[in-house]
C-alpha cells in the first residue's frame, strides 16, 4: 500500500498548559482514529533553515513546515480524506499530502 506524507504548515503553539492538553488530546484522537494506517506519528518541527544555491536563510522558506506524519492509504484521494480530519485545520494551518514514492 502506498505511503503518504502529511506535511503540516502553520497553526500556533498553545498559550497555556490547559490549551496544550486539549490540543494534544485532539491530535491523539485523530492519529489513533487512523489506526494501523499511521506508519510514523511524526513530530512538530522546530525552526528551520532554507538551503539554496545562493546561500542559507533562517526563515524556513515561503511556507515553513510545522510538522509531519507518515501514513499508508489506498491512494492519494484516500490520504486526502484522512488529512481532512487533522486538528491543525481548525487552528488556521494546512496539510500538504504527498506520496512518498518507492525507489
Amino acid at each position: 500500500m502506498p505511503k503518504f506524507m502529511f506535511i503540516y504548515h502553520g497553526g500556533s503553539a498553545p498559550e497555556s498548559p490547559e490549551e496544550g492538553a486539549k490540543v494534544m488530546a485532539a491530535w491523539t484522537a485523530w492519529l489513533e482514529g487512523m489506526g494501523s494506517a499511521v506508519v510514523d506519528m511524526g513530530n512538530p518541527a522546530g525552526p528551520s533553515k532554507t538551503v539554496s544555491a545562493s546561500g542559507v536563510t533562517d526563515d524556513g522558506g515561503a511556507n515553513p513546515v510545522s510538522g509531519y506524519t507518515l501514513v499508508t492509504a489506498a491512494d492519494h484521494d484516500a490520504a486526502v480524506g484522512m488529512a481532512r480530519g487533522c486538528p491543525i485545520l481548525s487552528d488556521g494551518g494546512s496539510v500538504e499530502v504527498a506520496e512518498a514514492m518507492e525507489m
